[in-house]
């Protein structure tokens, strides 16, 4: 009898510790399930965005909007703060309604000058001695004004001065003289529009023309003039 009993009596702890197990599965499946069901907000792109846009763009533009999805469907490198991709470029198109992911980001000295370029922006590459390109002095990311030497008409030594293009970029500064032999020129690249360009063309081929280093903080610019030799002669010490 005593056999039968202790038999029993371990028959019914098995089982339940077995019910309680089953128990103990059941609640964790269950709030496993309800974790994975529940909502949570993400970044999702408000329009379609091409490639090469800058992150700041996005992140301080009207390009995200917050969007409501099941935690199960939140995608692997999702952002949680547009200032994650700030500083970064779209390398790959983000379609409307999708999610935002770091993935489709690279850093944008990886993509050199042309992830610095968006829009109407071009890059183009000035060659020139070393005094008109400010050589040993600018640095990428200065601002430069272009002051240019034109002659009036084919047939008269009358020349015009004024500035043609202000406020340029330096997307890659020149490199600083060399001493050495024969290294008289170098070349910069800016960032004009596509319809500065043309102008810039222009003066490259049919002007002396010089580059002017802008202010890199607070930096204005005073009305428009043109000097010639008459207003050289009679203008005095303008500033």
């Amino acid at each position: 009898m005593t056999y039968r009993i202790r038999n029993v009596a371990v028959a019914i702890g098995l089982a339940l510790v077995a019910m309680l197990l089953t128990l103990f599965y059941v609640i964790n499946y269950r709030r496993s399930v309800e974790h994975n069901q529940a909502t949570v907000q993400v970044y999702v792109a408000a329009h379609n965005i091409a490639a090469g846009t800058a992150g700041n763009d996005i992140a301080h533009g009207h390009a995200l909007k917050l969007a409501s999805v099941p935690r199960r469907s939140v995608v692997p490198g999702a952002i949680s703060d547009p200032d994650q991709v700030a500083s970064l470029v779209l390398s790959q198109p983000l379609y409307a309604g999708e999610q935002v992911t770091l993935r489709r980001f690279t850093d944008v000295k990886a993509e050199g000058i042309v992830g610095q370029l968006k829009g109407t922006m071009r890059a183009v590459q000035i060659p020139g001695d070393p005094n008109q390109l400010l050589a040993g002095t600018l640095r990428a990311g200065d601002h430069v004004d272009i002051v240019a030497n034109l002659q009036i008409d084919a047939n008269s030594s009358n020349h015009a001065v004024r500035i043609v293009l202000r406020d340029l970029t330096v997307l890659q500064a020149p490199n600083a003289p060399s001493s050495a032999p024969g290294s008289q020129g170098t070349s910069v690249i800016v960032a004009v529009t596509d319809t500065q360009v043309q102008r810039l063309y222009y003066v490259m081929k049919n002007a002396d023309w010089t580059l002017e280093l802008r202010p890199a903080v607070d930096s204005s610019d005073s009305p428009e003039r043109l000097d010639t030799l008459r207003s050289v002669l009679t203008s005095g010490g303008l500033r």
